[in-house]
């Protein structure tokens, strides 16, 4: 999992877990109006629906108060509708819910209560969910640390796609956390989440080249692993070290060496599948 979440993944999940389900009607219609930046017209078609009972429009109602698209930022209304939607079953409803206890989101933090919340999401098979979980027993906030069921539930993650949980694998490979200390597999694993432009795994890689852990030793490879990482970290702190470290890199480099990262960068950028 990244090492902060942010809360524009309520954006992607509320159109992910909403429109998972073949339906017509408001819920739908809402669905359509968020993904396309109409916040208004998706608020007046998700709060009565939220009101009538439906836990994906209580979902989708909770996401706006929470990112405050469309409506004031509101943590109390926020933690209102996910815990509607969440004691109705509402997967997404009850990863936000987890997400609000770790963050302290309106409510005092509370390591426990997130556990709780983040379980009973990742058990219904949410990805993002089984990730946060996994963060959880990694560094031991609200349980026992405990490595082996941190890898349990980042591979479960991980298994699909998710990049977060491909990069924490590579952190415990590398750093031998429960596992034999093994740097080509945990090259491997940030080399996944690079692959979908996760930050930490684009560093991680930029790590690896520079110091040929795990990898013959690559400065070209190296800039170039920061230099995307620095573009595509959504912290700020992210992106400052990446850059510091593309920069230190680059004293020990040639001209010819940093034109060559610069173009491997142009070349990875406008992938598809990026």
């Amino acid at each position: 999992m990244p090492k902060k979440l942010t809360t524009t993944l309520a954006a992607a999940l509320t159109v992910a877990a909403l429109a998972r389900p073949a339906f017509a009607g408001p819920v739908e219609d809402a669905v359509v109006e968020y993904s396309r930046g109409d916040y208004a017209t998706a608020l007046r078609f998700f709060r009565p629906t939220a009101e009538q009972g439906d836990a994906r429009a209580q979902f989708g109602l909770a996401s706006m108060y929470l990112e405050g698209k469309g409506v004031p930022q509101d943590y109390g209304k926020a933690l209102r509708w996910f815990r509607s939607a969440a004691a109705k079953g509402f997967a997404g409803a009850q990863y936000y819910l987890g997400y609000m206890y770790e963050r302290g989101k309106g409510v005092t933090q509370d390591y426990p209560a997130a556990l709780k919340w983040y379980r009973l999401a990742a058990e219904q098979g949410l990805v993002i969910a089984q990730s946060a979980l996994g963060f959880m027993y990694c560094h031991g906030n609200g349980v026992t640390q405990d490595y082996a069921e941190a890898l349990k539930w980042y591979r479960k993650a991980a298994d699909e796609g998710e990049a977060g949980a491909q990069s924490e694998i590579g952190v415990m490979y590398n750093d031998g956390q429960g596992v034999t200390q093994d740097p080509a597999e945990a090259l491997k694993w940030f080399r996944k989440a690079a692959e979908q432009g996760e930050a930490r795994g684009l560093f991680n890689l930029g790590i690896a080249y520079s110091k040929g852990s795990g990898v013959p030793q690559d400065y070209v490879q190296a800039h170039m692993w920061f230099s995307l990482a620095a573009l595509l970290a959504s912290d700020k702190e992210d992106r400052e070290g990446a850059s510091k470290a593309r920069d230190v890199l680059a004293s020990e480099m040639s001209t010819v060496q940093i034109a060559e990262a610069q173009k491997l960068v142009r070349e990875w950028w406008p992938k598809p599948e990026r």
